[in-house]
């Protein structure tokens, strides 16, 4: 059936074991082996897939860097690979805007707006290995998202191929350009004849749905389509998964990047002091507010040596001396409970000096102990112990899975006194190996549990519902940034309930009525074939 895609398609298609193998997974963990995977090449490729797709009934799921943790970027039907292809962008530095395709590397993207001294803020924690498509369709987030917001805040317009092969653009529109969309006699102008109703009579039912926290990546981003004076599908797509259409390119909007930054690593042993500490902290308004607990940096500190070749330590000697504050620290105070990264920024080196002198007086009188970082070495290495904790915990435990299932969690921070030791008190009661980090602004934690697959497999779906019970306690999401998938899609009629469900499949469904798009993730998720993937 392939030789058909392989004789008609300007790209490749290839269905030896091999490549079927490579691409059977993600970070998740799952492993779905696919049946084909297609790099495709042009728009014509694209439009001739959703036709093939619709006539023999298959499914075709959107993948970039493969970096997802939900499992939204594998499939047992056809696997579409944009990095080889739709990989190009085009910088417009003086309007700081961007119009980029799917398949770039935020690495390279990074490169090139540093020319410039612009930035794309939203960038995630595995901002060196992951692709812009994944970014917006997944909602990303990450350490400067407390000062300037997620990606959905940055896509200023969005073009896709949908189900019936054609590409379109879609943005914001006002309500006489809506009228202009509503009156077209095409597939288009259909969508918008029955969204634009559904968005409006159930205007107060979605803005009392939001969850009550600064971010959020489950369901539809259906908050920011339409405020009664603008119309924008554009936010639609930003965080949908590739299952309302394929994404083929974004226009996205940049800032600039601020001149001078400073660094203090906080490290904290009593919990209880979180609310004061935080509501001080942020009155002064940092950038970045990043946490990683003690089971994290035990493991960093076990991995010292390697961590320190990376920054660049030639010998022991030179290793000790890169960690020698830790190990002060440790000796003399004990471990810390957790470390926290604050970022200050400002264009203003003076203004940042005093905020820095004035906030170090802040946590002199909270009697917590801190490291202002003064030399560029002791900045790397903080941020490559938060940056790196999910890819040290996947390449350096042996026998054991880092695996994301209760990974993005959020709930409002003003709530951590009572939260978090509910929390550790369900994962402690399972008796597994975890760690934390996150996001300590906006109340995010990146909960990685480390499981035997052999042994521990089974109380993954128990603990879930435990989590996320006590996080509807506290009017939280279930995930923040990392999105739904296949591991949370099952959920979000708990999160959300039925109406707003109901919502969520009509949406799919003016969008997909064959479902071709990245079938099973998100909406319509089937548990009982989740937990057959599972991988050993």
């Amino acid at each position: 059936m392939f030789e058909e895609l392989k004789n008609i398609l300007e790209g490749e298609v290839l269905s030896d074991p091999q490549t079927l193998e490579n691409y059977s997974e993600d970070k998740s963990i799952f492993k779905l082996l696919p049946k084909a995977v297609v790099f495709p090449k042009s728009l014509k490729d694209l439009s001739y897939l959703v036709k093939f797709a619709k006539e023999n009934k298959f499914s075709l799921t959107a993948r970039s860097a493969g970096t997802d943790m939900s499992g939204g970027a594998i499939t047992e039907e056809i696997l579409l690979v944009f990095t080889k292809y739709f990989n190009n962008f085009h910088l417009n530095p003086q309007e700081k805007i961007a119009e980029v395709e799917p398949g770039v590397y935020f690495r390279d993207f990074e490169k090139e707006l540093e020319k410039y001294n612009l930035m794309l803020p939203s960038y995630p924690a595995s901002k060196e290995l992951c692709a812009l498509g994944g970014m917006i369709a997944n909602n990303s987030g990450g350490e400067k998202t407390l000062k300037y917001g997620k990606t959905e805040d940055y896509v200023l317009e969005i073009k896709a191929v949908l189900s019936d092969g054609n590409q379109y653009l879609f943005k914001k529109l006002t309500l006489t350009e809506l009228n202009e969309k509503i009156s077209q006699n095409n597939f288009e102008g259909e969508i918008y004849r029955q969204l634009f109703p559904l968005f409006k009579e159930n205007f107060e039912l979605i803005q009392k749905s939001k969850p009550q926290v600064k971010k959020n990546s489950a369901g539809y981003n259906i908050w920011k389509v339409y405020d009664g004076e603008t119309f924008d599908l554009s936010k639609l797509f930003v965080g949908s998964q590739g299952t309302l259409g394929i994404i083929t390119q974004a226009k996205l909007k940049l800032v600039e990047k601020l001149a001078f930054s400073k660094l203090v690593v906080i490290f904290l042993k009593d919990l209880k002091i979180i609310p004061e500490f935080l509501q001080k902290t942020l009155s002064f308004e940092p950038s970045s507010l990043e946490i990683t607990d003690d089971h994290t940096f035990k493991i960093y500190l076990r991995f010292a040596k390697e961590m320190a070749e990376v920054l660049g330590a030639k010998n022991l000697f030179s290793t000790l001396k890169m960690f020698l504050p830790e190990i002060k620290l440790i000796l003399t105070f004990g471990m810390p409970k957790l470390i926290i990264l604050a970022e200050f920024e400002d264009n203003n080196e003076e203004a940042l000096n005093e905020k820095i002198k004035n906030y170090e007086k802040v946590l002199q009188e909270l009697k917590i102990k801190y490291l202002l970082c003064q030399k560029e070495i002791e900045i790397k290495k903080y941020w490559k112990l938060r940056r790196d904790t999910f890819k040290l915990l996947r390449e350096k435990i042996k026998n054991r899975l880092a695996a994301p299932f209760i990974d993005d969690i959020i709930v409002n921070p003003e709530f951590f006194p009572e939260f978090l030791p509910k929390l550790t008190k369900i994962l402690d009661e399972t008796k597994i190996i975890y760690t934390i980090s996150g996001h300590l602004g906006d109340g995010n934690l990146h909960i990685i549990p480390l499981l035997d697959m052999k042994k521990e497999k089974e109380i993954i779906f128990p603990l879930m519902e435990k989590v996320y019970n006590l996080v509807l306690e506290y009017k939280g999401s279930f995930t923040a940034e990392h999105n739904d998938g296949l591991i949370r899609g099952y959920y979000l009629k708990k999160l959300f309930g039925e109406e707003i469900y109901n919502l969520f499949l009509k949406i799919k469904r003016i969008f997909d009525p064959d479902n071709i798009f990245n079938k099973g993730k998100k909406i319509e998720v089937d548990l009982n074939y989740v937990k057959s993937k599972i991988k050993n």
